[in-house]
């Protein structure tokens, strides 16, 4: 594996492990597995039902979207996980940045396709999931690809490091 995905800086490090502390983090991941749990029982319960009762067009755009919809939580799912392996102490910061624990899937995960006819409470779990899996696809960038294209000092970091010069702390 190559050490393009691989973090030069110390900084990145901390910002990752500052996000994995953060309070931001805590509701985003306690959104993101309560909405993989309710979307679970959805599909397994009442979603079920109502596939049955749709035409065929509409029970194939339901296959189509509730596959969709799982694909966009599981990737969700797994990024925050990781996440909050680095906030547990269980990876590296640095870790973490590896291609492979990445957001990935964006083509299908922000592809949209046929809602005509579809469930009502299908549809709802497709917007918090696609509002969700835009969030997390934020800090991903914000995190891991947007810091890699300019590698510049964080800004807190770079501060507290010239108190510490000032200081002779």
């Amino acid at each position: 594996m190559s050490d393009l995905n691989v973090p030069s800086t110390p900084w990145r490090a901390e910002v990752i492990q500052d996000f994995a502390r953060s309070e931001l983090f805590q509701r985003t991941f306690q959104e993101g597995m309560d909405l993989v749990e309710e979307t679970a029982g959805y599909l397994d319960g009442a979603g079920r039902q109502a596939s049955k009762l749709l035409s065929r067009n509409a029970a194939l755009a339901y296959a189509a979207e509730s596959m969709r919809l799982t694909t966009r939580l599981m990737q969700v799912a797994s990024w925050l996980l990781v996440q909050r392996a680095v906030r547990e102490g269980d990876m590296p910061p640095n870790a973490a940045c590896e291609e492979r624990y990445r957001l990935a899937g964006e083509e299908v995960c922000r592809a949209t396709g046929e809602a005509e006819g579809l469930p009502t409470e299908l549809l709802t779990l497709l917007d918090r999931s696609e509002r969700l899996y835009e969030r997390v696809r934020h800090l991903d960038r914000r995190m891991y690809v947007e810091g890699d294209a300019e590698e510049a000092p964080h800004p807190v970091l770079t501060q507290q490091d010239r108190l510490k010069t000032a200081f002779g702390s």
